[in-house]
């Protein structure tokens, strides 16, 4: 099983390789020919206006979107997650707009407001280190979104069929459960 991280922006060597400690192999996106060979899909953190354009510039909204309708999982995290929402809080154009979620940028605030704690996610045996810096939260869910974690009350975590996002950073601790889950979502899509 090969599992992309679009490496544009962002902390891509540390979803490989929480990628590949789960068992699969992880694979840097730069082109986009190389989604053809994939059965799922990482857009990870850094700065979602940044990521976007790039995605505009090297042709991935379009690619991304068709990825996304052969019913090929797709996880974003941090600003992945604000890449793949519906609608942005303030008036920012969506980038892929594939899931049917609502998202507010920075809303744990700035750099010094980065924190960590342990989130209980359905889906998932143990309670998950997460790491949130300048996280995104979810304001608004569609009728087809499950909540998966929230924290004090926010939504913090959410799956939309073969769509997975979450605010925090998983790939910045050693549990690997996030990603698990998400390689088990790619199983299940690859069955008949």
């Amino acid at each position: 099983m090969r599992v992309g991280v679009l490496a544009l922006q962002g902390a891509v060597a540390e979803h490989i390789r929480s990628l590949e400690k789960t068992g699969v192999e992880g694979v840097n996106v730069k082109h986009v020919e190389q989604l053809a060979d994939l059965d799922g899909l990482i857009i990870p953190g850094g700065e979602s206006t940044t990521i976007g354009k790039l995605m505009r510039k090297y042709g991935f909204i379009e690619a991304i979107r068709d990825f996304s309708g052969q019913g090929k999982p797709i996880f974003g995290t941090c600003a992945g997650l604000i890449v793949m929402a519906k609608e942005i809080e303030g008036g920012e154009e969506p980038h892929l707009a594939l899931m049917d979620i609502k998202v507010s940028r920075n809303a744990f605030g700035r750099q010094r407001e980065s924190f960590e704690t342990d989130l209980d996610v359905k889906g998932l045996e143990a309670p998950l280190r997460a790491v949130f810096i300048r996280a995104p939260l979810i304001t608004a869910v569609g009728d087809g979104v499950e909540v998966l974690s929230t924290y004090k009350d926010e939504i913090v975590t959410a799956r939309q069929g073969h769509l997975l996002v979450s605010s925090f950073h998983p790939e910045l601790t050693d549990d690997f459960s996030l990603h698990t889950y998400f390689v088990e979502m790619i199983k299940q899509a690859k069955q008949p």
